[in-house]
């Protein structure tokens, strides 16, 4: 199932993989949200999806509540706005008019995304939305996803918040899946960054989460995060890439597919040493007297 919209990194392209690392459970978590891939491409009887960009969230929010005005006033945008021109008037108006109102605003963030750079979602300090035209000979409407994406968003949460708060809402029969901004990429997906601090700090978050919970977790396939998922089961995949300076055309990367359950649970086949367990804590009691 495709999403509604465009966005780099999407797991539409590895559910086949990916799924069979999910395992059941009442309720997925997702703290980064993204294009929603997994939420579309899964059936859990629940979601808590959420990311730290209004915008995505109150698109997601407006599409779920008020679905065919959505519709409506977003068709109108790309039948109206089909010009290099007209675009950076909509994106003028995305980041100058406060006052428009939420649903407007939704309908905006799919026309800017579905029009712009290759899907790129950055904003600059000021928090403007700041994507050049892509040039797309025409660009397309995602009727099809919106209407099957407001049918499975009546189970879903969405949140605006970070994945501290949102990994601190995880409650048991919670299965927990993050895909945050991958390590050595481009990460100022909003105003703010993801270094490697936080991903050092998502880490120590997702190893005690899974003491409990089954953890998965998507990434690069690097050093760096291989030794902070040191005691995790870790999965190499390779998928293609379209941004960024290593990808383009025809090109692939390695990622990692990263997962941890209860330490007297199975997931995926795999059981979790006590070994493994203590050396990854150490490590990160190491981490935390160095970063205080």
């Amino acid at each position: 199932m495709n999403t509604i919209l465009k966005w780099p990194g999407s797991k539409v392209r590895v559910m086949t993989e990916l799924s069979v690392h999910l395992p059941a459970g009442n309720r997925l978590v997702e703290p980064f949200a993204g294009s929603c891939a997994v939420m579309m491409n899964t059936d859990y009887p629940e979601y808590l999806v959420a990311d730290i960009n209004p915008d995505l969230i109150n698109m997601y929010r407006q599409i779920k509540e008020h679905t065919r005005p959505f519709i409506v006033v977003a068709m109108a945008l790309f039948s109206q706005n089909t010009t290099e021109e007209s675009y950076y008037r909509a994106r003028k108006e995305f980041n100058e008019n406060a006052s428009m109102p939420l649903l407007e605003r939704a309908a905006h963030f799919l026309y800017l995304n579905r029009h712009g750079y290759r899907g790129v979602c950055r904003y600059n300090l000021k928090g403007e939305f700041n994507i050049p035209f892509g040039h797309y000979a025409k660009p397309y409407y995602p009727l099809y996803e919106i209407e099957m994406f407001a049918e499975k968003a009546q189970r879903a949460t969405f949140i605006c918040a970070g994945y501290q708060e949102t990994l601190g809402m995880v409650k048991a029969d919670d299965v927990v899946y993050c895909d945050p901004p991958y390590h050595g990429t481009f990460t100022e997906y909003h105003t703010g960054g993801f270094n490697e601090d936080d991903q050092h700090s998502l880490a120590c978050y997702l190893l005690g989460i899974s003491e409990h919970n089954p953890v998965i977790l998507s990434n690069s396939d690097t050093l760096f995060t291989r030794s902070i998922y040191r005691a995790f089961d870790i999965t190499k995949i390779t998928v293609a890439r379209s941004v960024g300076v290593a990808a383009g055309k025809g090109k692939c990367a390695s990622e990692i597919i990263a997962k941890r359950g209860p330490a007297n649970e199975r997931l995926g086949g795999i059981s979790y040493s006590a070994e493994s367990k203590t050396r990854t804590e150490r490590y990160i009691e190491k981490y935390n007297l160095k970063h205080g």
